[in-house]
């Protein structure tokens, strides 16, 4: 009986120990209890790059927004100090038509290039975390809200698409426009003359700010901001300069590699004949296109890599088991 007092009473000590007391005690006498938490992310994504440019980042940001899908896990290690593992699945997309026709006059280059492109982008990051506002001691008494910052590293698989233009098929009566893969075509001569095809792996720098805020000893709501720097300046297949089309390996990439006179803007359907015509002042935009060297940029080489933004909504759940304390009798 004595036995079983002594146990009982060891163990409601060590529970009342973990008990909320005043700041001083959980800051000092208390050591943190390290904990774990799972999430799911749904939200937003935005492309920066040669066909929406850093110089006007509310514009690239918001323009053409896709979507994104986040799986994570979180364990914090210190009150204010945590580590995460995520895998996000994002959508980027880039259309020199939508960019840039509402604004020829500083954007009447990109109009003429008139490239386009999709990638869906698969990233494994590791990232460390910065709380502003210190946890208690353990997973129980987390901060309410917590805004906080995110460093790391990222792996992200990719490949950039464009859709064919129209009555472009694989076969005379195939006039369906298609999304194909722009890699393989090596749209800027890559896999001739001793170029390389670009690499569909690269690694990026995730940087990031969110809130969290803690609904219950175990769920938890986030917003999070988290912008990534490339190691690739090919997240949309345009990094040079405009290839010699005899080298390039079919029609189809040729077709693919130099969109300036297509009078449809392929994504959109849009007739960028009449535009042209109206701005260049001639019935033929595309003789005088072909003639003037300033229309020859088709990317931006050595200048910015390529980069993404994803602006999350986010779903926490704490796996900690509770600490449950026996009665004292």
């Amino acid at each position: 009986m004595k036995n079983n007092l002594l146990i009982t009473s060891l163990i409601a000590a060590a529970c009342l120990a973990l008990q909320p007391v005043d700041g001083q005690a959980q800051n000092g006498r208390n050591p943190f209890v390290p904990y774990s938490e799972v999430g799911l992310g749904l939200g937003t994504s935005s492309y920066y790059g040669e066909i929406a440019g850093y110089r006007k980042p509310l514009k690239s940001t918001f323009l053409m927004m896709r979507w994104n899908a986040a799986a994570m896990y979180t364990r914090h290690f210190t009150p204010r100090l945590a580590a995460r593992a995520s895998f996000t699945w994002a959508r980027i997309a880039g259309d020199d038509y939508t960019y840039n026709r509402k604004d020829l006059n500083s954007g009447i280059i990109q109009y003429v290039r008139n490239l386009h492109f999709r990638n869906d982008l698969k990233e494994f990051a590791l990232s460390g975390i910065y709380q502003f506002v210190p946890d208690g001691r353990n997973s129980n008494f987390r901060a309410k809200l917590t805004p906080y910052l995110t460093l790391g590293l990222a792996a992200v698989a990719h490949s950039p698409e464009a859709r064919t233009p129209v009555g472009f098929g694989t076969t005379p009566d195939d006039t369906e426009q298609r999304w194909v893969k722009l890699q393989p075509l090596g749209t800027e001569g890559q896999g001739q003359n001793g170029v390389k095809p670009y690499s569909l792996m690269t690694l990026a720098i995730p940087v990031g700010f969110g809130v969290k805020y803690a609904l219950n000893e175990r769920f938890g709501l986030g917003a999070e901001i988290n912008y990534r720097y490339t190691f690739t300046d090919y997240l949309d297949d345009a990094g040079g300069a405009y290839p010699d089309p005899t080298i390039l390996k079919d029609d189809l990439a040729r077709v693919m590699a130099d969109r300036r006179f297509e009078p449809i803007a392929a994504r959109k359907g849009g007739d960028r004949l009449a535009e042209l015509q109206s701005y260049l002042n001639t019935n033929d935009p595309f003789s005088v296109i072909g003639a003037d060297p300033g229309y020859a940029t088709r990317g931006a080489a050595g200048i910015f890599n390529d980069g993404y933004m994803t602006i999350s909504l986010q779903l926490h759940y704490v796996l900690t088991p509770k600490i449950k304390c026996p009665p004292i009798k």
